[in-house]
């Protein structure tokens, strides 16, 4: 039986080499085919890259920030054209969100979060 995320790439993109494992070991039952990018710079490298079906993506990030990640793909892309993206954030005010819902986020989640959690999220949004 073929797993149900088996035709897509999702990039994972943390500075925390124990965030990007967990969601690595999360994501790897699903079998999507998962990249990682360590700062905001590589994130955009890997999606032009890619061009991933989704997008794990941390608001704080070395380099460029999650937020600057996704005003940019706003920014070249139509909504139906660009990765989805699934925020992860340490953020817990509202204004962040509302920040991220204005960039076009697809879902945002805080840390720390149930695996659970997101792996739904994923599995929604690309199902």
């Amino acid at each position: 039986m073929a797993e149900p995320l088996e035709s897509k790439t999702i990039l994972i993109v943390d500075d925390d080499p124990d965030i990007v494992n967990a969601i690595t070991v999360g994501l790897d039952g699903t079998g999507a085919t998962l990249e990682v990018a360590e700062d905001g710079n590589a994130a955009v490298e890997k999606v032009a890259e890619l061009d991933p079906d989704l997008i794990v993506l941390d608001a704080m990030l070395p380099k460029r920030s999650g937020f600057l990640v996704l005003e940019g793909l706003k920014n070249k892309k139509k909504r139906g054209d660009r990765p989805l993206v699934v925020m992860i954030t340490g953020n817990e005010g509202k204004r962040h969100q509302v920040w991220a819902e204005t960039l076009g986020v697809d879902d945002y989640i805080t840390k720390p979060f149930r695996m659970e959690r997101l792996i739904d999220s994923v599995e929604k949004l690309l199902a």
